[in-house]
Formats: C-alpha cells, sequence, structure tokens
C-alpha cells in the first residue's frame, strides 16, 4: 500500500503540528504511566531524552548520548546487562535500563533489541506479561536486523516484523498504546563501531535497505492497528543533526523527536495540548527541519513502486496530483494511526470504546473526547508496585 503525492508549491509545516512540551507538562501527561522503550542505541537516546524530560527543561549532553551501558543516567538505573555484563557490538548485547521517579508516579524502561523478534524479545514479553502492564510501548529494530544477519536479512526481517506483531497483539492490554518508530535516514558513508569491518562493504546499500525495511514495517505494523511514526521523513532534511558517523543524532534532533512523539501520544489519549507560540531561545526554530537538500535522495527502491524522491506513507492510493515535484513535497500525514486500542487510566476519565481494534472498526465510528494539561500536578491516584 504506497501512495505517491506532489505539489506545484512547497508547503510549509504549520507550528501547530507538533507542540513543544515542558517538563511540566511530560509528567502530566504521564502520570501513572508506565513505559516501554525497545530498540537499539537510537531507540537508547529516544529514552534518555524522555527520562531526562520527565526532570527538567534541558538537553543530553554529547556525553551522554554517547555513553553506552553505564550504571546510571539521571537517576536512573542499570538493570541488566551493559557494564554489569560484558561490553561488546555483537548481537548478543544486552543493556536494560529502568528509570522511576522520586514520586514513584513516572516508570519508563528500555531494553536493547539487536533483532526485532527474538527468544530474548519473548523472554522480554514474558517479564511484561508478568509485571505492570505498559500504557504505552514504542519500539524500533532495523539497522540491525539488515546489516547482522546474513544475506536474506531482508526475508528475515519481514518475517520477523510479522511474528512481533502478531505476539505484541496478543501479549499487549488493549489498553496499551504501541507507536512503532520507523528507522531515521542514514548518510551516505557509515563509520563508527555500528558497522565491523566485515560489514563495510553493506554501508552504500544499507541506507536504501533502510528505506525498503521501514516500507514494510510500516505497512505491516498498520495491518495489525498499531500506530507507526515515520522519523524517516520527518528528520530526512535534517541532515546537519547527524553524526558523522552517519547513524546517529545530536541532542537537538532527539529533543525534536521527543516533541513529535508525545505530541502523537497526547493526541492518541485524547489530550488537549497547551497552546503556544515556539519558545523563543530554543537551539533550532521548526523551518530547520525541512530545509532541502538535494544531496540527500532516499529514493524508493524501484521494485516498490514509486520514482525518486518521492516519500511513501502506508494507506490507500489517492488519484494522482499533477505537477511537477522537484524537491518530494508531501501533503499526506506522516503520523500514522492505528484502530484505537488504548484507554486512559485515571487521574484522567476518558470514555473510549473498548477493543475496537480487534472489532475492526473504522475511525469515523471512534468515541473521542479530549482533557486538558493542567498547570497543577494531578491528583495521587496509586503508585508502582515494588
Amino acid at each position: 500500500m504506497v501512495f505517491c503525492l506532489s505539489s506545484e508549491e512547497p508547503r510549509r509545516p504549520l507550528r501547530s503540528d507538533m507542540v513543544h512540551f515542558q517538563a511540566s507538562e511530560v509528567q502530566q501527561l504521564l502520570h501513572n504511566k508506565f513505559v516501554v522503550i525497545l530498540g537499539d542505541s537510537i531507540q537508547r537516546a529516544v529514552y534518555k531524552d524522555l527520562v531526562l524530560l520527565l526532570q527538567k527543561d534541558s538537553l543530553l549532553t554529547a556525553a551522554q548520548l554517547k555513553a553506552k551501558g553505564e550504571l546510571s543516567f539521571e537517576q536512573d538505573q542499570l538493570v541488566a546487562g551493559g557494564q554489569l555484563g560484558e561490553l561488546h557490538n555483537g548481537t548478543q548485547y544486552r543493556e536494560v535500563r529502568q528509570f522511576c521517579s522520586g514520586s514513584g508516579h513516572h516508570l519508563v524502561r528500555f531494553y536493547f533489541l539487536t533483532r526485532v523478534y527474538s527468544e530474548y524479545l519473548e523472554d522480554v514479553l514474558e517479564e511484561l506479561t508478568y509485571g505492570p502492564a505498559p500504557d504505552l510501548v514504542i519500539i524500533n529494530s532495523c539497522l540491525w536486523d539488515l546489516s547482522r544477519y546474513g544475506r536474506c536479512s531482508m526475508e528475515s526481517y519481514r518475517k520477523n516484523l510479522e511474528r512481533v506483531f502478531v505476539r505484541m497483539d496478543q501479549v499487549l492490554p488493549d489498553s496499551c498504546l504501541l507507536v512503532w518508530n520507523m528507522a531515521m535516514p542514514l548518510g551516505e558513508r557509515i563509520t563508527g563501531g555500528f558497522l565491523l569491518p566485515e560489514l563495510q562493504p553493506l554501508a552504500g546499500s544499507l541506507r536504501r535497505d533502510v528505506v525498503e525495511g521501514n516500507f514494510y514495517s510500516a505497512t505491516l505494523a498498520g495491518d495489525h492497528c498499531f500506530d507507526v511514526l515515520d522519523l524517516h521523513f520527518h528528520f530526512r532534511h535534517a541532515v546537519q543533526h547527524r553524526h558523522r558517523d552517519g547513524v546517529h543524532w545530536d541532542q537537538h534532533a532527539h529533543r525534536h523527536l521527543s516533541h513529535l512523539l508525545l505530541t502523537h501520544v497526547a493526541d492518541a489519549w485524547g489530550v488537549e495540548l497547551p497552546k503556544r507560540d515556539y519558545p523563543p531561545g530554543q537551539p533550532f526554530p521548526p523551518h530547520e527541519f525541512f530545509n532541502y537538500n538535494p544531496v540527500e535522495d532516499f529514493s524508493m527502491p524501484p521494485h516498490l513502486g514509486c520514482g525518486p524522491r518521492v516519500n511513501f506513507v502506508p494507506g490507500p492510493l489517492p488519484p494522482p496530483i499533477p505537477g511537477p515535484n522537484p524537491h518530494g513535497q508531501h501533503w499526506g500525514p506522516v503520523v500514522h494511526r492505528g484502530m484505537p486500542r488504548y484507554v486512559p487510566n485515571s487521574p484522567y476519565h476518558v470514555r473510549r470504546m473498548g477493543g475496537p481494534c480487534r472489532q475492526r472498526l473504522r475511525h469515523s465510528e471512534r468515541l473521542i473526547h479530549t482533557y486538558k494539561l493542567d498547570r497543577r500536578p494531578p491528583a495521587h491516584s496509586g503508585t508502582w508496585p515494588g
């Protein structure tokens, strides 16, 4: 399912498309919520920025982004792996981190994955089954899958994607919101420790493999009624914030990512977000992430049905829009919503239809209600089990 859109005139994204959250607002949004983040080093940085933003309005440092498997980060705890085991770049690397706020109202956990589906993931799912039920799961695995598991890695990746979404649908409660983060764009050259010396010949093709892998993952996630956040689209012109290794991103990009993610989560939970202009003194303006760079070309692989410099999103094929499309302008949504399968818990009481994903209800059949983020901290409504 692919559609290609074009326009004669570039359209600048509206500032209201994304909210710039303050720490106090993130604390309210995630009050008494259990957030689980699964994935590679990019997702670990997603975890770190969220943990930091739950405590204060500041950015990650370069050292914090680079650190791997440390015993503690901003009041969190290394639960397993990392420096408690052996630090290496192999497919058996493990790292489990957890942050529980001093008030006991926020719980965030991170599991490092080197493959989207494996026996280890089954262990993680079992752990989640017998522990507190997660309210939000954020997951991505792509680069390791496509570069570390042999010549048939794409075929294996597609099969494992189907397996992981089936298992998530079986294990996660209907009240849990799952967001699939699509892999971010790679640079033309990949350096550093991610690719082992014997894997360097893959660097040239890996960036296009990621585009293909994103297509399959987004399509399958949509088929299973999970939400998809298209980070590849959002950051395709933000290459000035990508590290020289061609894989990782700086603290400004990750804060931008957190705002995108939290905006989507708030919308999914029916939260009415505060309306404010872009705060002065922030490290980057919104338009900076949409400056076209002709050097970057993330064309769709030919066999997936699109021509050069055309972005893709899963969904029905609309009639083509005539006119030139020199910059690959994209008029469709870049956050793709699954069926509403989540019911917010207290302190917010929002009535929604129960279990609609398995009932395959249409979006027009949803009951939508909103509640507002307040400046005051929400009332206590329970603590996490010890």
